[in-house]
C-alpha cells in the first residue's frame, strides 16, 4: 500500500523536563508499480531484425500492463538500397548514446535495451523473458501519469503528472504507431512483406522543472487516418536509466 510517512518525535530536556515536539522531515516512501520499458533498435534493411520485431510485439501482448514496447528504426542500414520509412538519424544517435553508456564497441541491430539499464540481441527470447521477470519484481523510483489526451489530425495534446524526486531527470514523450506492413523492394529484406509494430514516429524531451505540465506531439506525414496509435511518457535520469512510464491509446 502506498503512503506518505510523517512521524512526531518528542525531545525531553533534562533541566526542565519540558516536552518539546520535533517534526521529522517528510520522507517520500511511495511504492510505485513495476514497469518494463523495451527499446528495440531495428531496421527494415536488416535481415536479422524481423524475429526481434515479432518477439517485441509478442511480449507486449503477453504483458500489457507491465511492458512498454518501443521500436526505434535506425538509419544506417539505408545505404544498402532500401530507405526505411520510419528511420531517423536521431534514433541512431539515441542508440549510440546507449552504446557509450554500456561501453559496447559498436551499434548493432537488433539491439534491445531494457529500462535503459541493460542490452542484448533483440531476438534472444530467453534473455528477454528473464529481464522482464527481473524488472517486473522491482519498484521504480518515479511514477508518471497521462491525462486529458486529445488527438487531432495534426497533433496530440496531453497533461502529465510525475511523482517522486525529479532532480536530474527529464520526461520523454513518444507517439507510437501500433503496426504497419511494408513491401520491401530492395536491401537485405527485398521482396518481403515486413510487419513492424510499436513504431516510434514522434518524440520529444521535456526538462522536469515541475512535476505537472502539458505537452504536444506532432503527427508526422507517415500517419494515415486508419492508423492505431498510443502516446507514452517516460521519466529518464541523466544516465539514461528509466524510472517511470505510462501509456494511453489514441482512438
Amino acid at each position: 500500500m502506498a503512503f506518505l510517512g510523517m512521524s512526531l518525535a518528542t525531545l525531553y530536556q533534562a533541566d526542565s523536563m519540558e516536552i518539546v515536539p520535533v517534526v521529522e522531515d517528510r520522507v517520500d516512501s511511495m511504492v510505485y508499480e513495476p514497469i518494463v520499458v523495451l527499446e528495440l533498435f531495428t531496421s527494415q534493411g536488416c535481415s536479422s531484425c524481423p524475429p526481434a520485431d515479432w518477439l517485441l510485439d509478442k511480449v507486449k501482448t503477453q504483458f500489457p500492463d507491465e511492458v512498454f514496447a518501443l521500436s526505434y528504426h535506425v538509419d544506417y542500414w539505408n545505404y544498402i538500397g532500401w530507405e526505411d520509412p520510419f528511420s531517423k538519424a536521431e534514433y541512431t544517435d539515441k542508440q549510440s548514446s546507449y552504446t557509450k553508456k554500456f561501453n559496447h564497441y559498436t551499434d548493432y541491430t537488433p539491439q534491445l535495451v531494457v529500462n535503459g539499464r541493460e542490452h542484448f540481441v533483440g531476438s534472444d527470447a530467453l534473455k528477454l523473458y528473464a529481464s522482464i521477470n527481473k524488472y517486473a519484481a522491482e519498484n521504480p523510483s518515479n511514477k508518471v501519469r497521462l491525462k486529458n489526451v486529445q488527438s487531432t489530425t495534426s497533433e496530440v495534446k496531453f497533461d502529465y503528472a510525475v511523482s517522486g524526486q525529479i532532480e536530474d531527470k527529464k520526461l520523454r514523450v513518444v507517439l507510437v504507431l501500433e503496426e504497419r506492413t511494408t513491401q520491401v523492394k530492395r536491401g537485405e529484406n527485398r521482396n518481403r512483406a515486413l510487419k513492424n509494430s510499436n513504431i516510434v514516429i514522434s518524440e520529444k524531451y521535456i526538462p522536469l522543472e515541475v512535476k505537472n505540465g502539458r505537452a504536444t506531439l506532432p503527427k508526422p506525414p507517415v500517419v494515415v487516418s486508419s492508423d492505431k496509435m498510443s502516446v507514452m511518457a517516460i521519466v529518464e535520469a541523466d544516465n539514461m536509466d528509466i524510472t517511470a512510464a505510462d501509456k494511453e491509446p489514441l482512438y
